[in-house]
């Protein structure tokens, strides 16, 4: 099995290393975002071939006879803790690093090769770890899958807030039509969305009180997004409320279709389809929403920047025209923050493991067939929590301002 994973995850190692000498420090953070994308394909490639393989090792078998779903959840649990470890051990490297003249810097941004050697070496020993290591990791798992929702979350808060504020400060007429009009087109997506999932998830001659409530909630708070964000004492928008109603929408369909195939409410009864569509979606929303976390790392947000940073609120040029005419030697001495924090960059990634980790094992729940992903109750619930955060998060930006007004909100 070692031998295994080390072939799945060398094969792709090859070609990331022949363009490593080129990766610069701009394009440092999608490289990161490769190597994740990397571990998603490994993890999902050993969960359909692995189990066979991982019955033939002692030390994995040695607790008693398991399932093959069993053997899945091992395999995918490795790789991610193999992923995880990696970027952590980053993450804690990283800590207090304000400065471009830090030697940790240059770690962050080169020595590419070196770090895939790293990567593959820590995904291979996991697969001689001890089953107990993994029971504890996945445990761990569903928290910090959890905090990772919750991070994703503020980011599409951010997201939306930054968007509305860069078009409203263009100042031109063809712009504000332009939020209108997105804004429009968002909340018809949102009641559209809403009213065929009343169409899938509510079949006539059934009693599906649950789905009805979790549809009806959905389309209540998009409305009360507007009304509140439209409130003449809120200073809200829009497009924001638009937005977020279309996303609370995606997640209610996302938590409905993970209901268990043999319930009755459920109208979606082609199992591969329906699994191999939700396995979809949900990896890209994963890879999305970390690389725009990581390409947030770089922009003027104060959430991801680092308190000496420029990014972070100062404007005033780093240095001045004087001295960048005193020479080169003092330029390399001159003290030059860091754009963002690169230990929270890397426990997004870390985060991140653990919850694609969730995504393809279904939350550790075994009860539905093998041959699906990310389906029963607790799957169920994880997304409409989540839905639910979202619009008390996006709620509490509106009228946070309001309640606590001596404080500054971004």
């Amino acid at each position: 099995m070692s031998c295994l994973a080390c072939c799945c995850t060398s094969l792709t190692c090859g070609l990331c290393s022949s363009v490593a000498s080129g990766i610069s420090k701009r394009s440092a953070r999608i490289a990161y975002c490769g190597i994740f994308g990397i571990s998603l394909i490994v993890s999902w490639v050993l969960r359909e071939v692995a189990p066979p393989l991982l019955e033939k090792i002692p030390w994995i078998k040695s607790s008693g006879t398991h399932s093959k779903e069993w053997y899945q959840m091992e395999a995918v649990f490795r790789v991610s803790l193999g992923n995880f470890l990696f970027f952590a051990i980053l993450a804690l490297v990283m800590i207090g690093v304000k400065d471009q003249n830090d030697r940790r810097d240059s770690w962050h941004h080169d020595g590419w090769i070196a770090k895939l050697v790293i990567w593959v070496l820590l995904t291979t020993l996991m697969f001689f770890m001890p089953n107990e290591v993994i029971t504890i990791y996945g445990t761990l798992s569903k928290f910090g899958a959890g905090l990772f929702l919750l991070v994703q979350v503020i980011i599409l808060l951010d997201a939306t807030h930054s968007w509305n504020d860069a078009w409203v400060a263009k100042d031109e007429q063809k712009w504000y039509y332009a939020l209108l009009a997105v804004s429009v087109v968002c909340y018809i997506a949102a009641f559209t969305i809403s009213g065929i999932l009343f169409i899938w998830f509510n079949p006539s001659g059934h009693d599906c009180g649950l789905n009805v409530f979790f549809l009806v909630t959905t389309m209540i708070l998009a409305f009360s997004f507007a009304v509140i964000a439209l409130h003449p004492q809120v200073n809200g928008s829009l497009l924001p409320a638009s937005v977020i109603s279309v996303y609370c929408a995606y997640v209610c369909y996302t938590g409905l279709s993970c209901e268990p195939r043999d319930y009755t409410c459920n109208g979606l009864h082609n199992k591969s389809a329906v699994s191999t569509s939700t396995l979809v979606l949900g990896m890209l929303t994963t890879v999305l929403s970390v690389l725009y976390s990581a390409l947030r790392a770089g922009s003027s947000t104060t959430f991801l920047s680092p308190p000496s940073s420029p990014k972070s609120g100062a404007k005033k040029p780093l240095l001045d025209s004087k001295e960048l005419e005193e020479g080169k030697e003092k330029k390399e001495t001159e003290p030059r923050p860091v754009s963002y924090s690169y230990t929270f960059f890397h426990l997004i990634f870390a985060l991140a493991s653990m919850y694609s980790a969730m995504l393809l094992s279904g939350w550790t729940s075994s009860s539905e067939s093998s041959e699906l992903i990310d389906v029963g109750w607790t799957s169920v619930w994880v997304r409409i929590g989540t839905e639910w955060v979202t619009a008390a998060l996006y709620v509490w930006t509106l009228v946070a301002p309001l309640i606590i007004p001596d404080r500054e909100f971004f």
